[in-house]
């Protein structure tokens, strides 16, 4: 009788292992691989959607789009002051990437998306404020605690880690920021909204920044390109994201970025 109560639990494993050895996809699996694309478009006053397609309420690492809240958040505690000060040299301690180690300003910053200049102006402010600010601006899930067990929440928790956003919410905060409704100085407002990247897009003026990773910690490849558009006195706000579930290893933020730039005028109509 105790060989026969036995079968049950042998059958079970030697099914938990056929599946294991097949490639079967397995519950904890199956969500990190999933693709994500959307593409939300609104008027920038009202908030009306004017174009939705995909999944827009699933939250991502924002990557380098975090750049966007950062520069309030610098401009508004008095670390960055203008355009193009402060002026900061490269140090061989950030150990930055080749094409990163230069002289940087907040223009350059924004437009060549320099993490270490972010993580200097993150270390300036400090844990405390820094989380007081991305709480404040109710930025995603608000969470820059970081990853587990590495300390690491103030000069990373934005990549790949643990602070998120949605498109929806991504949307939401460049509306904010348009109206000058951010909880920051009215100057803070108007030299974020400078330095941000400028584009064309046939007859539409944009301002926008892309935020890519090669492999995010789900093991996939993650691109962002959010901002907003005028053209004839309209003013609109969008995000593009794309995650690709093959585990890619290249950020796509560029191609995501020229994709978007291609389609507004037909999506912007």
């Amino acid at each position: 009788m105790r060989q026969i109560d036995r079968y049950p639990f042998i059958i079970a494993i030697v099914l938990f292992l056929l599946a294991w050895m097949l490639g079967l996809p397995m519950r904890a699996q199956s969500a990190p691989l999933e693709d994500i694309h959307c593409t939300l478009i609104q008027e920038s006053e009202s908030g009306a959607t004017l174009y939705q397609d995909g999944v827009c309420d699933r939250r991502v690492s924002p990557a380098s789009t975090f750049k966007v809240p950062l520069a309030l958040i610098g401009y508004d505690a008095g670390i960055l002051s203008d355009q193009h000060t402060p002026s900061w040299d490269y140090k061989p301690e950030f150990n930055a990437v080749k094409r990163d180690r230069k002289t940087v300003d907040p223009t350059i910053w924004e437009r060549d998306s320099i993490i270490w200049y972010s993580r200097e102006v993150t270390r300036r402010l400090g844990a405390d404020r820094f989380a007081g600010y991305v709480s404040k601006f109710g930025y995603g899930n608000a969470d820059v605690s970081g990853s587990a067990g590495k300390n690491d929440g103030l000069t990373n928790s934005w990549v790949d880690s643990s602070l998120e956003i949605s498109p929806v919410e991504q949307t939401a905060f460049l509306r904010r920021l348009l109206a000058g409704k951010m909880p920051v100085s009215v100057k803070a407002h108007e030299m974020a909204r400078a330095i941000i990247p400028s584009f064309k897009a046939g007859d539409w003026s944009v301002q926008g920044k892309t935020g890519s990773t090669g492999l995010d910690k789900n093991k996939r490849s993650l691109a962002w390109f959010v901002g907003w558009a005028e053209k004839d006195g309209r003013r609109i706000v969008f995000a593009r994201l794309v995650v690709d579930g093959t585990r890619g290893d290249k950020p796509k933020g560029l191609a995501t970025r020229a994709g978007f730039l291609k389609d507004l005028p037909q999506l912007a109509k």
